[in-house]
Order: C-alpha cells, then structure tokens, then sequence
C-alpha cells in the first residue's frame, strides 16, 4: 500500500475513533503500524 494513501487512511480512522490528543496519536500509529503489515507476506 502506497504510504500517502497509508496515511490518510490512518489519520481518518484515528480522527473518527480518538477522543483525545494522545489516544488519537496511539490510535494513529495503530493503524498505520497494522496497514503496513497488511503488504508483507507472512
């Protein structure tokens, strides 16, 4: 998955779903963290 594309889908998911400024940052790295494994083969 292209990074850019990476990350606005991890900034979206983690606006909708944080409810303050850390959990969003946590979140964010969440989902950027799992998108990006999504790509590499087991």
């Amino acid at each position: 998955m292209n990074n850019f594309f990476r990350t606005i889908i991890a900034g979206y998911g983690a606006k909708k779903l944080g409810g303050g400024c850390f959990s969003t940052i946590i979140i964010f790295i969440v989902i950027y963290w799992l998108l990006g494994q999504c790509n590499h083969p087991v």
